[in-house]
Order: C-alpha cells, then sequence, then structure tokens
C-alpha cells in the first residue's frame, strides 16, 4: 500500500511555536524541529544563533495528505506569524529566524507560491510576503534539515509554565484554537 505520507520544513521563527503549532494539527503524523537551508553541514543551536551558518530554526513536519492538504498546513503557517518581516519574528531577529518553506517536490513549490501570489494580491495595504520558497537539499548536504538537539523537542510541552510559552506561544495556540478548530486533533 502506498504511504500519503508527505515532508515540508517550514520556518516561521522561533521553532518551539512552530512545533507547537503544528502538533495540535489533526493529519500531522509529525514534527520535528531543527535547522535548514544554511551552508554548514550539522550545526548546532549555538552556531545557528550567530546568524553565520545560513540555517533557519525550522520545523520537519510530516502529515497525511488523506488527511490533511498542505494548503491547510500553510494557511496555518501564514496565520501564526508575520511572513512580511524580513529575518525578524516579534524579538527574535536574524536570518535564523526568516520566514521559509522547503518544500520536497514541484507540487509544494507550486502551491506554496499560489499561496503567497493570494496572499499579497489580496492585501490592500501592507507589506508583502518575504517568505522564502526554495527546494530543501539533500540530506547530508550543508542546507539540508538537521535535527535540533534533544532539550528543544516538545519543548512547549515540558516547559508550559515558563515566560516564553506563556507570552509568546499561548496566544499562538489560542488563535489556532479559535481560527482553525476543524483542523485540530480532537
Amino acid at each position: 500500500m502506498e504511504s500519503n505520507n508527505e515532508t515540508v520544513v517550514l520556518g516561521g521563527g522561533c521553532f518551539w511555536c512552530t512545533e507547537a503549532v503544528f502538533k495540535m494539527l489533526k493529519g500531522v503524523v509529525s514534527v520535528e524541529p531543527g535547522y535548514a537551508g544554511g551552508n554548514v553541514k550539522n550545526p548546532s543551536y549555538e552556531q545557528v544563533c550567530t546568524g553565520d551558518t545560513g540555517h533557519a530554526e525550522v520545523t520537519k513536519v510530516v502529515y497525511d495528505r488523506s488527511e490533511v492538504s498542505l494548503e491547510d498546513i500553510l494557511t496555518v503557517f501564514f496565520a501564526t506569524h508575520d511572513p512580511t518581516t524580513l529575518n525578524r519574528q516579534g524579538n527574535d531577529v536574524g536570518t535564523q529566524y526568516r520566514s521559509v518553506i522547503l518544500y520536497t517536490t514541484e507540487a509544494q513549490r507550486d502551491i506554496a507560491e499560489k499561496i503567497i501570489a493570494d496572499i499579497d494580491a489580496s492585501s490592500t495595504e501592507g507589506n508583502p510576503v518575504v517568505t522564502q520558497v526554495q527546494a530543501l537539499a539533500k540530506e547530508g548536504s550543508p542546507g539540508a534539515f538537521y535535527p535540533a538537539e534533544d532539550y528543544h523537542k516538545n519543548y512547549y510541552q515540558k516547559n508550559k509554565n515558563k515566560l516564553y510559552c506563556q507570552v509568546i506561544i499561548n496566544p499562538k495556540l489560542k488563535k489556532v484554537q479559535e481560527k482553525f478548530a476543524q483542523l485540530l486533533n480532537k
């Protein structure tokens, strides 16, 4: 039997936030924080934080296409970060916090580009979307996906009472719960 699973890698600021958001969606098989899109193999968090590696903080989202569409995933993605700010999300500043979609199929690229064009066309004021859309580099090459250190995985679940989770992540989760209830795990 052929698998309906597909992978897309998304960067929309801090990966603690994006991991928590995408874990809420039905049809999402797994979410893993990491680094991608840079010029260093197997970077550490400390290296990525310098902004010198070219990597973005990202989440690798594996989803079942028979349960959730990439369009729905990207709709949530664009609603939970500001895709019009270059290299910045809130207080997080630097290229490692850029908005980026790293696709694994040409169909994903086409969908991402169409959604961005639709967002730009529907906006009568404000800045255009600056989200980068690029192919995910092959495993083992510098720009590939590299998993984050273990202490970053399931960060929100392990640290719900920390101030960052209360002030930054909780409002994003609440927004998803209110705006996208039909897409959530029950």
